[in-house]
């Protein structure tokens, strides 16, 4: 039997991939965007199967209704990609209010005010998969994405808690953590106002970023293909890494922290009561 797929972002990078190549296998998407417009060739090709949705994911009352109305045509939710998402780059003080604002309603609350809205059709169902997309770097902090990793970091988290939550109802629930792959979202990043001091942090990503000098390794297509594969493995993981650069880059960090762990483990393990060995 089909599933149903419900997918946001889908008009660009990921989203736009992982649709594409949901519906040639024969799968029905909800298909959002803010601009459902830009999904009209998909609309025109698969007719029957594509459901395109307008929806800003910061405004609950499209959330809702997108869900809502997504279960009148549909009848179920099997999978859910929260895909959406973009990055600011610059210094953490250089940000101003609202686009920290931005940042985080978008790459942290959307996402689970939009898990939140499907949970109860999967809790009915006693089934469900959940896809976060979000990133190596919620894993690993690096400069010049401090409020953009702030909210994949607090993606990461909130996906693993979840996914000990729901697993007794059928649902299983997985971090997506991609490392940089051939879409859009590198060029298109906006960036706070420069500040003195932060050239060769800072600035030096920015650089890589805007000046043609980083070109991503990742695949969107085969992506795609990865996160289909996802959706029918009955054990699938907690957390998923894609990509070679973003696997050597956990590797490292992990390294680095359990050094770090180790070296202060005496100072850890000093703060511990005297009877805790009893407890």
């Amino acid at each position: 039997m089909s599933k149903v797929w419900f997918i946001t972002g889908s008009s660009r990078g990921l989203g736009r991939s992982l649709t594409s190549a949901v519906l040639a296998a024969g799968d029905r998407v909800a298909a959002t965007a803010r601009d459902p417009e830009q999904l009209k060739d998909l609309t025109a090709q698969y007719p029957d199967t594509v459901y395109p949705l307008r929806l800003d994911v910061t405004d609950k009352t499209q959330i809702v209704s997108a869900v809502q109305n997504t279960i009148k045509k549909f009848g179920r939710i099997d999978v859910l990609v929260n895909n959406a998402g973009f990055g600011i780059l610059g210094a953490a003080e250089a940000y101003s209010d609202q686009q920290v604002r931005s940042q985080l309603e978008t790459n942290l609350y959307a996402p689970i005010a939009i898990t939140r809205a499907v949970l109860p059709y999967m809790r009915q169902q006693r089934s469900g998969r959940i896809l976060q997309i979000s990133s190596i770097g919620g894993r690993i902090g690096n400069p010049a994405l401090t409020i953009y990793q702030a909210a994949k970091f607090g993606l990461s988290g909130f996906s693993e808690a979840l996914a000990k939550e729901v697993k007794p109802l059928g649902i299983r629930v997985t971090s997506i953590e991609p490392g940089g792959f051939r879409t859009e979202a590198f060029s298109s990043m906006t960036t706070a106002p420069a500040v003195e001091g932060y050239e060769k942090t800072v600035g030096a990503r920015i650089g890589l970023f805007k000046n043609n000098n980083f070109l991503p390794a990742g695949d969107p297509g085969l992506a795609a293909k990865v996160l289909i594969g996802l959706v029918a493995h009955p054990e699938p993981p907690l957390h998923l890494v894609l990509g070679s650069d973003a696997i050597d880059r956990l590797k490292q960090a992990n390294l680095e922290k359990s050094g770090e762990m180790e070296k202060w483990l005496p100072v850890s393990i000093s703060t511990d009561a005297d009877d805790a060995l009893n407890l």
